[in-house]
């Protein structure tokens, strides 16, 4: 059996089973691109948490088959789950977020519609429906590049009202924190390594409104700074992510 260090990892919900078939354009990467045979590992994540040790057996036509040498839970999945709701920026910077949110650990992340996005929910279901695709493809691909043993959801994007509506619906031992250009706490003193739950708000261009502020912290947010710099809406995510995972011990 080959070594565990550099394996070629690929995402498949096959069931947990002795083998599995791979298709698709992760086969055609299989074989074409890696030059992978028969007797070749490769490693397969479900999407949940676990990881598959496999060989290849064979190959089906344009299919590759493999068999299942052993699991093991993924070790690069943090132990804090964060959802980022993100303002809606201009242009392709929510591209570029997500990809970004996705390498340092975020499970989930909700674009929102705020008073200062310029971009605004398309009125197509049919536009909405391909961004949405898209977004979710960013993610995708930037969980398999960074060893992700999760697949984050990109959700579809909702008003902001939408979105106070859920922080009234949190579970218990959610911590939810608005990143505010106005001031707040310190990250240290609201985030350490028992949080296990967390949902982060950060603004569009602009930043929030007061009033956004206001129905944020009255449906239970924490006020937050990210230090006395402003940050453009593309960084402050990175940041924060940065730095939350940095307090919750996933750095290390």
């Amino acid at each position: 059996m080959k070594g565990e260090t550099a394996v070629p990892r690929f995402f498949l919900d096959f069931g947990g089973g002795d083998t599995a078939i791979i298709t698709g354009q992760d086969a055609i990467h299989i074989r074409r691109s890696l030059r992978l045979r028969a007797g070749d590992n490769i490693t397969l994540c479900d999407g949940r948490g676990s990881d598959y040790f496999c060989e290849i057996t064979g190959f089906d036509e344009e299919n590759v088959v493999v068999k299942v040498l052993y699991r093991t839970p993924s070790v690069s999945e943090p132990s804090v789950l964060v959802t980022l709701y993100q303002g809606l920026p201009k242009g392709d910077k929510l591209e570029y977020i997500i990809q970004k949110s996705v390498e340092l650990g975020v499970s989930a992340v909700v674009p929102v519609e705020t008073a200062r996005s310029v971009s605004r929910i398309s009125v197509s279901a049919e536009k909405n429906a391909k961004k949405h695709q898209r977004l979710q493809k960013i993610a995708d691909e930037a969980a398999g590049q960074s060893g992700r043993g999760i697949l984050p959801k990109v959700e579809a994007q909702i008003s902001f009202k939408q979105a106070v509506e859920r922080l009234k619906e949190k579970e218990e031992n959610e911590l939810v924190i608005v990143f505010y250009e106005g001031g707040g706490e310190r990250l240290s003193e609201l985030v350490g390594k028992g949080t296990e739950r967390l949902s982060i708000f950060i603004g569009p261009e602009g930043g929030f409104e007061p009033q956004e502020i206001e129905q944020l912290c009255a449906a239970g947010a924490r006020r937050a700074t990210l230090g006395p710099r402003i940050l453009r809406c593309e960084t402050a995510p990175i940041a924060a992510l940065s730095v939350i995972m940095a307090l919750t011990g996933n750095m290390d």
